[in-house]
């Protein structure tokens, strides 16, 4: 997997926790929702301001999918699909911008 995968998943899943309404989105209930030990509400929620500034609603969707089966991320990845392409590089921006925001 790549690192920025790595760092995606990781940066903020645990059990699930009340997020305010304004930063419940896709991505930060899926790190809520996770049972990644680096996980928090306070993680999970600067996860989503990246996601906010970075990714489409959609995006954020497909995203928050790799929470639960990372290997769907490898997928789309590897995948031949200009859309798929398109979406990594949003994708890999968002995962940087996560790191710098977030860490």
């Amino acid at each position: 997997m790549t690192r920025l995968l790595v760092i995606a998943l990781c940066a903020g899943l645990i059990m699930p926790v009340a997020v305010p309404i304004a930063e419940a989105g896709p991505i930060s209930r899926a790190c809520n929702a996770s049972d990644r030990k680096a996980a928090n509400p306070r993680l999970c929620r600067c996860i989503q301001r990246a996601a906010n500034a970075t990714l489409t609603r959609s995006d954020q969707r497909i995203a928050s999918k790799f929470f639960r089966d990372p290997h769907r991320a490898q997928e789309i990845r590897q995948s031949d699909r200009r859309s798929h392409e398109v979406f990594w590089n949003r994708y890999k921006r968002f995962g940087a911008r996560a790191q710098s925001m977030c860490s």
